[in-house]
This record gives C-alpha cells, sequence and structure tokens, in this order.
C-alpha cells in the first residue's frame, strides 16, 4: 500500500484535485466528497496504466503541511 499526497482545490463552482507524484492524474467533483472519490478511481486507473505500458509507478514523495500566519 502506498500513501500520495492529494491537493484539494475548491472553485467558484466544484471541487479539483491532483497528485504530484502522479503527473496527469487529476479529477473534479461536486463537491469535497465526489472529488475525493473521482481522484481515488483515477489514481488506480492511472497506476493501472503505467503497469499495463511497463512503465514505473513512481513513489510517493511529495508533503503537503499548513503554515499558520498571525498577522
Amino acid at each position: 500500500m502506498k500513501e500520495y499526497t492529494v491537493i484539494y482545490e475548491h472553485g467558484p463552482d466544484n471541487w479539483s484535485a491532483y497528485v504530484p507524484d502522479l503527473p496527469g492524474c487529476i479529477a473534479t467533483g461536486k463537491n469535497r466528497n465526489d472529488v475525493e472519490t473521482q481522484i481515488r478511481e483515477a489514481m488506480q486507473f492511472h497506476i493501472e496504466g503505467l503497469r499495463q505500458h511497463g512503465e514505473p509507478v513512481p513513489e510517493p514523495t511529495i508533503e503537503a503541511g499548513k503554515v499558520v500566519l498571525t498577522t
């Protein structure tokens, strides 16, 4: 099992997500729960495609965090 960092972005009308360690792996959804489901499926499909084409599956290397600023 591998754990990849997923970046979620809230837009005016929907949510989007992408996986920095899996270039080209993106998803959109109507809400956060929807996009979480969509990105999980996109990741599985993306990795399956890499394997079918004999390409290496990138290891997870990206980490994300939050920084609180007091202004």
